[in-house]
């Protein structure tokens, strides 16, 4: 089955416009002084902040090899440039589809599928134990961050009821997804539900939903035993672990060095907690924009709420964001041009020596 390719809206442009404004809202509401932000911002040690930006390179070249393991091991292979190309393709796809968690692995589902057909299960199996995966660590980052705090400094009752709620919720939404993902005939009765209430809505006019059916049951049978076989190949699964802990390593170091490079070193607890709430957030596939505007509101409540002043807070923030989206999103528009281009470069080329 050939996944869909995600599409571009017109929410596209107007969502981040809307987060943007909400951002510099909400930091103007709270008194912080935007022309202090500025200043501090202009002080930042370069070398240190050009360390964050290298490091966010090799923090997605690690996500992407970490993947890549996974696939290799259902003998779905790529190399190791592709499937970095395909990461930073997807990243592209987060940030300008309002779905941020499922647009980027949806995409790599139709890269994949699109030069390797008939693999459509095996792809969405790596990507599901991958982001199983991420959650796991996310938990573990959350609990030992939760730790280290406790052990600093007193902690505010609303924020330590906030942290301790959102790790619980990720604890269960891994559970949930760990159940799904392994009992088969509970996710065929999901989709055999899903397919009903289609059919119902269209009230059987739409013919398309037999073969929809078909495809699903079959896709889902190809998943399934995709996941059964990771058992059998934990060599491979403990490898794509700790690759993708080398990459939460680096997405860790970057706010770290952001506050460094403004002459205010935070506590690994407070980037742990804040980096982990925000990637939690962003992983649960609601379908809900958090890509520009909230995310940048929340790191600088999280930071001003662990004890960082609120002028430091609201520059780190923007400067960090600056590195994991709007370099990813000029990255990732290179990568897109790169793959859907090259065939068509390649293929004219082509022609021409052929007449020639």
């Amino acid at each position: 089955m050939a996944t869909a390719k995600p599409k571009v809206t017109r929410k596209t442009v107007l969502l981040p416009i809307i987060g943007l404004v909400a951002f510099f809202l909400y930091i103007y509401l709270f008194n912080v002084d935007i022309q202090g932000v500025i200043a501090t911002a202009q002080r930042a040690d370069p070398l240190l902040y050009s360390s964050a930006i290298l490091i966010s390179l090799a923090e997605v070249f690690f996500h992407a090899v970490s993947w890549r393991t996974l696939l290799n091991a259902l003998q779905v292979k790529i190399s190791v440039i592709k499937s970095y190309l395909f990461t930073w393709y997807g990243l592209f796809m987060d940030i300008i589809v309002p779905a941020e968690s499922v647009s980027g692995e949806l995409c790599r589902v139709y890269l994949v599928t699109r030069e390797q057909g008939g693999t459509s299960g095996k792809v969405l199996a790596s990507l599901v134990l991958h982001r199983l995966l991420g959650m796991g660590i996310n938990v573990a980052a959350l609990m030992i961050g939760i730790g280290l705090l406790l052990g600093e400094a007193q902690i505010n009752p609303v924020i330590f009821n906030i942290i301790l709620f959102f790790t619980v919720a990720i604890a269960a939404i891994l559970l949930l997804f760990i159940v799904f993902s392994f009992k088969e005939n509970l996710s065929l009765k999901v989709i055999n539900a899903l397919i009903r209430i289609g059919d119902f809505i269209t009230r059987g006019k739409w013919k398309l939903f037999n073969k929809l059916k078909e495809e699903a049951f079959n896709s889902a049978k190809m998943f399934h035993d995709s996941m059964q076989e990771y058992r059998r190949k934990p060599r491979a699964v403990a490898a794509s672990l700790v690759l993708l802990a080398v990459n939460w390593t680096c997405s860790l170091s970057i706010p770290y060095l952001v506050f460094l490079s403004l002459g205010f070193p935070v506590s690994w607890s407070v980037i742990l907690i804040t980096s982990s709430i925000i990637v939690a957030v962003k992983s649960v596939p609601i379908g809900v924009p958090f890509e520009v505007g909230l995310p940048e509101i929340t790191m600088t409540t999280l930071y001003v709420g662990l004890g960082a002043p609120a002028d430091i807070s609201a520059t780190a923030t923007i400067l960090s964001r600056i590195i994991t989206l709007w370099l990813r999103f000029f990255i990732g528009f290179i990568a897109q041009q790169w793959i859907e281009l090259k065939p068509i470069v390649t293929s004219s080329n082509t022609t021409k020596t052929e007449k020639t």
